[in-house]
């Protein structure tokens, strides 16, 4: 289990920690900013398109050899991120960094429930949980720290030492293969659609974020559409498809996919527009922001291994249900904020945003895994880290939209908008109750 926190902390450290150091890197390599972007683009693409294919073909060839090549490609193309001396060499490497984080998380939670018995998996996934929300959260302070004590490329060169002692341990303490071998083999041709489809909803998103032409944008999600088609066209007889069709005709799996996007919208609402508030309503400096933003994983760090001790007894819907609940109320306190706010204004109602996160987060990533065969507990995992990144990528893109259209009170409306999208994922996570009776 300490193998898959420590693969878990630098895969979602990495999904954020390049944006806060954005500026300083495309300075230094003498990039524009509308180029540079592709620093943060290729890793999440990379990551997206490949989560699916990597969790299926962990199914056939076990999950072990899945996560441990994640790491060591994660680890090796690290290295190269740190040694690039141009902005096409830092995009090719992060591309390779994100295949390598598509690894590492694509088999985590299938690990999980090959490690810890049934009746504790509910404690293991609020373990997960809480190693993903919190890094992902303090990614930006991470960055600021590495970079007020030295360069760039040390926020990319400090994850191979970590990652070498991960991929040692990984041979030595990962679970082998249980069960027979399926008897189907992998469908490349599938895992190309599959990449296609996912890389071109997140491209469409990003370019909807970045007021690129619409016309552009209706191409890149209608080319998605043909994708998604023909995949469903191409494995509609086949015993384990990719994108795991079977999986989602269960209500269970498939309202715990859409609680888990909507409450991910939201925490991507919240985490974008927020500095956007504190810097440019408030008046806050850099590093009074990353302070101010963290009671929100603080109180994750507490609530989330609570909430998944508690989803071994209780009911995750209504755990999930009173969570999402919790944080449209704090999502709603936040945007009545007084432009004078001191720290205890921000402080309270961040923290209500983070306890009904974490009490949200873990009955649900149990509810995932929980309620399909084992043989498919790879394609279920799969899922887990994809809705976390459709979700995240909604949200931020809905901010630039929010930007687009209020203008300076865009950061509000934001924030109401993520009110609402919680308020949807406790309407999806409360739906289960009424399925599974």
């Amino acid at each position: 289990m300490a193998t898959l926190i420590l693969g878990s902390a630098i895969a979602t450290l990495d999904t954020t920690i390049a944006t806060t150091a954005l500026p300083t890197i495309a300075a230094d390599l003498h990039a524009r900013p509308e180029t540079s972007i592709w620093i943060i683009n290729a890793y999440q693409l990379a990551m997206v398109a490949t989560l699916l294919p990597l969790a299926a073909y962990g199914d056939i060839v076990g999950h072990r050899r899945i996560y441990t090549g994640g790491l060591a490609l994660f680890t090796l193309a690290s290295l190269a991120c740190g040694l690039a001396s141009s902005l096409p060499m830092l995009i090719a490497a992060r591309t390779l960094q994100g295949i390598g984080a598509a690894g590492i998380l694509s088999v985590t939670s299938a690990l999980i429930r090959f490690i810890y018995p049934h009746s504790q998996i509910g404690r293991a996934q609020g373990l997960n949980a809480l190693i993903v929300a919190v890094f992902f959260a303090i990614g930006p302070m991470v960055a600021s720290g590495v970079l007020a004590v030295t360069s760039w490329p040390w926020l990319f060169l400090i994850n191979i030492p970590l990652g070498s002692f991960a991929v040692l341990s990984a041979f030595r303490a990962l679970p082998h293969r249980t069960g027979e071998r399926p008897s189907h083999s992998f469908d490349s041709t599938g895992g190309i659609l599959v990449a296609c489809m996912f890389g071109l909803l997140i491209l469409g998103l990003g370019d909807a974020a970045h007021h690129a032409s619409p016309i552009w944008i209706v191409c890149e999600w209608g080319a998605s559409l043909v994708c998604f088609g023909a995949l469903l066209y191409r494995q509609r007889a086949h015993p384990a498809p990719l994108f795991p069709v079977d999986l989602f005709r269960q209500p269970l799996f498939s309202l715990s996919v859409l609680t888990s996007i909507f409450a991910y919208a939201t925490q991507g609402l919240a985490f974008v527009s927020l500095p956007f508030l504190f810097e440019t309503v408030m008046g806050r400096s850099q590093t009074e922001i990353g302070l101010l933003l963290t009671p929100w994983p603080v109180i994750v760090a507490f609530v989330a291994p609570i909430a998944g001790r508690l989803s071994e007894r209780q009911s995750v819907a209504v755990l999930g249900g009173v969570g999402s609940l919790l944080l449209c109320l704090g999502m709603a306190l936040l945007v009545f904020l007084p432009e004078q706010a001191t720290f205890l204004d921000i402080a309270w109602r961040l923290a209500i945003c983070g306890a009904g996160f974490g009490l949200f987060q873990s009955p649900n990533l149990k509810a995932l895994t929980a309620s399909v065969p084992r043989e498919r507990a790879g394609a279920a995992s799969g899922i887990i880290p994809t809705a976390r990144l459709l979700g995240q990528a909604l949200g931020t893109a809905l901010v630039a939209a929010c930007f687009t259209i209020a203008g300076e009170a865009g950061s509000v409306t934001a924030l109401w908008l993520g009110s609402a999208f919680s308020g949807l994922a406790c309407v999806t996570s409360l739906m289960r109750v009424y399925k599974k009776r």
